[in-house]
């Protein structure tokens, strides 16, 4: 036990340094540009052009249906076979935000098609322009209705990070592997890496529910943020 406890001492500054170096900005990184991605997918879906709605159901459809760790492998170690050469933090974070811009589009084409059309009536009954609508009385009604599910999605991106160990990058669980190389201590390594990983992912969950229950008392998104 008392070895154990000073291995788990030993390696956990090199885990947090994982953590936070390469797991926390991959995450924020891939949440951030796969949301921007997934919005402008939504988008196209609900008021695109047949072709280009055909283009992003497709790309939800490859990116939804294939597995992350797949698509991971096919960036890295794949595309240097057609001459593309990638490091592995920018494979990674290409790999993710296409996935998460996948996932999110889904939420955000349900959230907005979810606002009754009588809504869209109002906006453009005083004069507003569709951008107008949308961003004034659309959004604010679409975001307090997306932000569970978008959290979850978050929560989940942050665990499945530890799949940038098998394109190399450094992160917290690939620097736990590499620690066992050294060690021998499977055990006991991959249950601290677990304990970080569950810290991480309970304190965005208290974040989630208070945000949820600040929009409640609230009643929107933008006041919310005012």
């Amino acid at each position: 036990m008392q070895h154990w406890l000073s291995l788990m001492a030993s390696s956990f500054p090199f885990l947090l340094r994982g953590a936070l170096v390469f797991t926390v900005p991959l995450t924020l990184l891939s949440f951030t540009f796969g949301l921007l991605l997934g919005f402008g997918i939504a988008l196209v879906r609900l008021f695109g052009g047949r072709l280009s709605i055909a283009a992003a159901r497709f790309y939800v459809w490859m990116l939804r249906g294939t597995p992350l760790l797949v698509q991971l492998f096919i960036i890295f170690y794949g595309l240097p076979s057609v001459g593309i050469v990638l490091d592995a933090f920018p494979a990674a974070l290409i790999g993710f935000t296409l996935n998460v811009g996948a996932y999110t589009s889904e939420i955000i084409r349900a959230v907005i098609a979810s606002v009754p059309k009588g809504q869209w009536e109002a906006a453009y009954s005083i004069g507003m322009s569709w951008g107008q609508a949308m961003r004034r009385t659309i959004l604010p009604q679409a975001a307090r209705v997306a932000v569970p599910p978008l959290s979850n999605t978050f929560i989940s991106l942050v665990k499945d990070t530890s799949l940038a160990a098998a394109v190399t990058l450094p992160e917290l669980f690939r620097a736990a592997q590499r620690i066992v190389a050294t060690s021998y201590e499977p055990m006991i390594l991959y249950v601290e890496a677990a304990l970080i990983y569950l810290a991480l992912s309970s304190v965005l969950s208290i974040l989630q529910v208070r945000l949820e229950h600040r929009l409640g008392r609230s009643g929107g998104f933008l006041e919310a943020k005012s």
